[in-house]
């Protein structure tokens, strides 16, 4: 279970002309949600190949980062453009991994039937098989390691197996950027390994810009450029080694916090108050964010 380095997906498209272009740009962004404003103020050019996770409390407005970015959730100020141009509503050039949400059980798609809609998705009538359309969708499969369930009902996969599914429908259309909410859910540890170790060859290769949110950074410090933390006082964007640390998360808290380095992993240990707020999680701040 092991990526796919070099595989293009779908074989038949170049991302060649995509590469010399920005995937995505923020310039004075800003959000509002029911009267409440989650973040302001926010420039981010995230670079052909870069990989920028997303971090911080529940309620900061990590996932509807990703909304409007997909356009989903309109700027309440700043633009946004992707791949260049002025961002529409969704697009083949995204590929969009949602947050985690388990198929009923009585779902009787298959996997591999899944992971197509990252093809078909934005076109009308049904698709004509072919070889280039069956290679596309293996070649993702077999990237996350979904290939030996790829004829199983979705409804009877476990919630790891579903979330290796859409990470392969997200990369199937050959998208020059790529946004993930919270992807490693459900994942063990080797499956977590196979996912990123996916992403990283496809972003490499197809010089694919990646937006990610997640609650633990650590299993990406290998691979990550930048942090961008999103915090009840403001938010931080520079690499780990500059936002993750006792000075700046008690600057975005307003509270102290230190930040520990434990065998190699990043332990955020804040005040009472803090905790309370999600910034206990540091690194780690708390699971479903819907906001």
């Amino acid at each position: 279970m092991t990526a796919v380095a070099g595989t293009r997906y779908p074989p038949e498209v170049s991302t060649a002309s995509d590469e010399a272009r920005t995937p995505l740009e923020l310039t004075g962004a800003a959000l509002e949600l029911g009267g409440r404003r989650l973040w302001s103020g926010l420039d981010l050019r995230l670079a052909p190949g870069e990989l920028v996770a997303v971090l911080g409390p529940n309620g900061a407005g990590k996932s509807s980062l990703l909304r409007a970015v997909l356009g989903q959730l309109p700027l309440t100020e700043g633009t946004r453009r992707v791949l260049g141009k002025p961002a529409e509503r969704g697009g083949p050039h995204i590929g969009y991994v949602p947050q985690q949400r388990l198929f009923d059980r009585g779902a009787p798609m298959r996997a591999r039937d899944l992971v197509a809609l990252g093809l078909d998705g934005t076109r009308f009538g049904f698709p004509l098989p072919s070889r280039e359309r069956r290679a596309a969708v293996d070649a993702a499969l077999e990237a996350v390691g979904a290939l030996p369930y790829a004829r199983r009902p979705v409804g009877l996969l476990s919630g790891g197996e579903q979330q290796r599914l859409r990470m392969a429908q997200a990369l199937v259309g050959s998208p020059g950027l790529i946004l993930a909410d919270e992807p490693l859910l459900s994942l063990d540890l080797a499956h977590q390994r196979a996912v990123l170790d996916a992403l990283d060859a496809y972003r490499r290769t197809e010089r694919a810009g990646v937006l990610l949110v997640t609650h633990d950074v650590n299993p990406l410090l290998g691979m990550v450029d930048r942090v961008l933390y999103l915090a009840p006082a403001g938010h931080r964007l520079g690499t780990p080694a500059e936002v993750l640390t006792g000075e700046v998360l008690s600057r975005l808290y307003g509270v102290h916090v230190d930040v520990l380095d434990v065998h190699g992993r990043v332990v955020v240990v804040a005040a009472e108050a803090a905790a309370a707020d999600g910034a206990h999680a540091g690194v780690a701040p708390g699971h479903g964010d819907a906001t």
